[in-house]
């Protein structure tokens, strides 16, 4: 069974980004979709779930995110993101700058449901710590 229930929102306070509903719509998500298609609808959950547990790691939503967290920061280096600091224009700034604190909300959201609130705290603690230790800031 699903952890939380669900919550009316109304359609005017959705957005969505640009190329989401490729991937909402991408054969993966699929099994996601009926699952909470059966959760919303009150059906028993669990053929759902166990279609979820055959699937191997690599085809799993988790997973997903995982690989694009390492492909957008396997290489991270901070003197690059500097060096644009300095040559980007106020409008390119701005346009790479608005969603970091979104980023930032999902992730920890993210954290929280893959991991539990705690080890998602100590995760965000530990990130604030490296962050006021760093001596690029």
């Amino acid at each position: 069974m699903m952890r939380s229930t669900p919550q009316s929102i109304p359609i005017s306070a959705l957005q969505q980004e640009a190329g989401s509903q490729d991937l909402v719509r991408s054969e993966k998500m699929r099994p996601y979709l009926e699952l909470l298609k059966a959760d919303i609808g009150g059906q028993d959950t669990a053929p759902y779930l166990a279609a979820l547990a055959e699937l191997p790691l690599e085809e799993r939503y988790v997973w997903r995110v995982i690989s694009a967290l390492k492909w957008a920061f396997c290489d991270l280096e901070t003197e690059n993101v500097l060096a644009d600091l300095e040559t980007l224009s106020e409008d390119d700034l701005k346009l790479v700058a608005e969603p970091i604190a979104m980023r930032a909300i999902q992730f920890s959201l993210f954290a929280k449901a893959l991991l539990g609130q705690e080890a998602a705290e100590q995760i965000m603690l530990r990130a604030t710590r490296i962050l006021k230790q760093s001596d690029n800031g």
